[in-house]
């Protein structure tokens, strides 16, 4: 990315409120509040059509907003059916039409579940298919998007920081989404310091370079959590769980990265992913 990009994942409670119906109305309200990014998450599958994509994607070049896709959450390379793989290599091949139409950049998934397998057979099986996957995302011209695997906030879920980094290097298509809200409940909330937020980076660094690292992905919330890791997703001002987002700015700052942050706050994501913005400007 050229500069810093912050905005929401969906729309906001407010901006229903506030009497916006469309989410082709999201992009000039998202300017309005001075944030640079949007979101849309097909998470429980594609429901939108294609002309619609493409004039999301219109609006959001028009008001100066990056476009991000979330891919469908059942979505999983550790899988021991070939059927099914085939389907998640299509899954993802369908969003990056979706985000071609839509004029962006960034396609997140989750990489895998460990589902009954030992976690060194699903880490075996999920890197193997990322490598076909790779090469058919650029046999059918897609080699100029990103494909963001994302951190998990629970254990039998492929997905600890380390891991999703060591994915990446599988192919330069690779970034990493690291999804702080997640890494913070699966270590049980001992997790948020700025040192803790140097040290991903600087393994991401260390493992991928600086230009891909400094272009990752973030999503970032504040998570309840339980024994199993991820409860929920919460807003800023629920004052309990965390993590701490002023630390993590700083160290974005301070190592000079560029990445696209996304807030998944539960309900209050665009006026939350507005106080990361400014927490940056105080870093």
């Amino acid at each position: 990315m050229e500069k810093i990009l912050f905005g929401p994942s969906g729309n906001s409670k407010l901006f229903y409120d506030l009497g916006y119906k469309s989410s082709l109305q999201a992009p000039a309200w998202l300017k309005s509040l001075g944030l640079n990014a949007y979101e849309y998450s097909f998470g429980k599958g594609y429901v939108m059509g294609s002309e619609k994509a493409a004039e999301l994607g219109k609006v959001a070049l028009e008001n100066g907003i990056t476009m991000s896709i979330h891919a469908p959450y059942y979505i999983n390379f550790a899988n021991e059916s070939e059927e099914m793989i085939e389907k998640s290599y299509g899954y993802v091949l369908t969003g990056l039409n979706y985000l071609n139409l839509m004029g962006g950049k960034h396609l997140v998934f989750h990489a895998a579940s460990q589902g009954k397998l030992s976690r060194e057979r699903a880490l075996e099986l999920t890197r193997n298919r990322l490598e076909i996957l790779a090469k058919k995302v650029k046999e059918n011209g897609f080699g100029n998007l990103t494909l963001c695997p994302e951190t998990m906030g629970k254990p039998m879920q492929i997905g600890t920081y380390e891991e999703i980094i060591d994915l990446c290097t599988v192919d330069e298509i690779y970034v990493p989404t690291f999804d702080f809200g997640h890494i913070y409940a699966l270590n049980l909330g001992n997790f948020g310091t700025y040192e803790d937020y140097r040290k991903v980076f600087e393994l991401a660094i260390e493992k991928l370079g600086f230009e891909r690292a400094s272009n990752c992905h973030i999503h970032f919330s504040m998570i309840e959590y339980g024994g199993k890791g991820e409860v929920r997703h919460l807003n800023f001002d629920n004052g309990q769980y965390g993590p701490n987002f002023e630390p993590l700015m700083k160290a974005i700052k301070d190592l000079g990265l560029k990445p696209m942050i996304i807030c998944e706050s539960r309900d209050n994501m665009a006026t939350d992913a507005l106080a990361l913005k400014n927490a940056f400007e105080r870093a």
